[in-house]
């Protein structure tokens, strides 16, 4: 049971902060809401639905990354498993019962994290309620709720979300051969990778429907603001493509970042390993994907809403002046709470990259057999996650700007017309260098310990 908690470590950090971060948002719309002068609540009268409207887009954002990072993380540990598991087909057992078992420790893992969640944010919502009033965060003398029954509901949605992504994730289970039991894990390299004629076309498709979607939105922008909630659904169907059909999108994107690795024996194998397994590219890339678009899109989208407003305000130098000190709240508000699906997102980075690298252990121990010495294999390694690294932050770059300009322009558009985007440059920069080392960081330490195993040891791993 421990081996398979340490296994599972990421699913269960990744549950418990979307649990964390649905209940505290819950619970703390309540609090805040009681908080608020009743008059003022009276008079406005929606106060607290728009309150938990705005809850609800950033628990759905952060449900939607940590769906991504579990099935990333599960698919990653089907590959380790590829030999148990077709020890096990080889016995007898279905592609589906196994499946559904697999799909069962998602759900209990789900579980587990997201009660832990739950216990975490009451515990902080309690010490709120409780030295809030003394510190004068909170008015004293108000009766301030610390249980909604949408809590629990949030709480059964992470641990379903956990279920469906593992469920998800496992799909390469029907894919084992039995004749798999007599070899180790195996990755699909990229002649056969890209044979996934459904999966491939269920991402088109999206994609396709995506992109008319923000171009429709766009257009409509210059006439309604209302064209952003249609902008919205361009950009969850065409990221939603790009994540399914993530195989075949990076490849051709990391060739192109292979070359900036050098000619040395390790970075040609760096360039060459991660082009030929885009299964395990793939997997390694998008969670940073995820997280350096979703930061990037609302940081361009708040600083373009800036630019285009005050366009606006140009006529009323005081107008504008309120509005930019508003806005400065708004955007450290939207940022800490984009921040945590990062967060979430960074979680899914650390652990495929390290569980990636842990399980080559018999291709590593066969490089240092050849005759690669144990730093020219950590140099590979760090080679490789430098060139995914930059790729996932480039094409993440491309994607927030798009889309945070798109958001900016749809809402917008039909006070000022066709605008170019506003690039929050120190923001980009932030965003790079915490990628770099963060990937760098994630790489290095199961690399270390992978090259501490002889190569004799290590090429009879299983």
């Amino acid at each position: 049971m421990i081996a398979v908690i340490r296994e599972h470590a990421s699913t269960i950090v990744v549950s418990a902060l979307s649990s964390l971060f649905a209940v505290t948002l819950i619970l703390f719309t309540g609090i805040l809401t009681a908080a608020i002068d009743p008059a003022v609540i009276e008079a406005g009268g929606t106060f607290r639905v728009v309150l938990m409207m705005v809850a609800l887009i950033f628990i759905l954002i952060a449900l939607y990354v940590g769906a991504i990072v579990t099935a990333n993380t599960f698919s990653t540990i089907i590959a380790g498993r590829t030999r148990t598991i077709a020890l096990l087909r080889l016995i007898g057992a279905s592609a589906a019962r196994v499946r559904a078992r697999v799909a069962g420790e998602g759900l209990a893992m789900g579980l587990l994290g997201a009660v832990l969640g739950f216990g975490i944010a009451e515990a902080l919502c309690a010490a709120a309620v409780t030295w809030g009033p003394d510190a004068g965060w909170l008015p004293a003398g108000r009766d301030y709720p610390l249980f909604d029954p949408l809590t629990l509901v949030a709480v059964a949605i992470v641990a379903l979300t956990t279920w469906v992504a593992a469920w998800s994730g496992s799909r390469r289970v029907g894919r084992v051969s039995p004749i798999a039991a007599t070899g180790a894990a195996v990755e699909l390299p990229a002649d056969r990778a890209g044979r996934r004629p459904a999966r491939t076309v269920w991402a088109v498709i999206l994609l396709i429907i995506g992109v008319a979607l923000l171009a429709i939105g766009i257009v409509l922008g210059l006439m309604t603001p209302l064209a952003l909630f249609i902008a919205f659904m361009g950009g969850l169907f065409s990221f939603t493509g790009i994540a399914l059909g993530a195989h075949f999108v990076m490849p051709p994107l990391l060739r192109i970042s292979g070359r900036a690795l050098g000619n040395g024996p390790s970075g040609r194998l760096a360039a060459a390993n991660a082009v030929r397994f885009p299964e395990r590219s793939a997997r390694s890339t998008i969670g940073l994907v995820i997280g350096v678009t979703l930061i990037t899109m609302f940081a361009v989208a708040l600083a373009s809403y800036e630019t285009m407003t005050l366009q606006a305000f140009a006529s009323d130098p005081r107008l504008a002046a309120d509005f930019t000190a508003t806005l400065a709240v708004t955007t450290g508000v939207f940022t800490g709470l984009v921040g945590f699906s990062g967060v979430i997102a960074a979680v899914g980075l650390v652990n495929t990259l390290s569980l990636s690298v842990l399980q080559r252990a018999r291709e590593l121990g066969l490089l240092r057999a050849l005759g690669f010495t144990g730093a020219q294999v950590r140099r590979m390694v760090l080679a490789e996650s430098a060139q995914m690294t930059l790729t996932a932050l480039v094409f993440g770059l491309v994607l927030g700007v798009f889309y945070g300009w798109t958001a900016a322009q749809t809402l917008l558009g039909f006070q000022t017309g066709l605008m170019a985007p506003a690039i929050p440059w120190p923001i980009i920069g932030g965003i790079v260098v915490c990628g770099i080392a963060l990937a760098l960081i994630a790489a290095a330490a199961p690399a270390r310990r992978a090259i501490r195993v002889s190569p004799i040891a290590a090429l009879a791993a299983q």
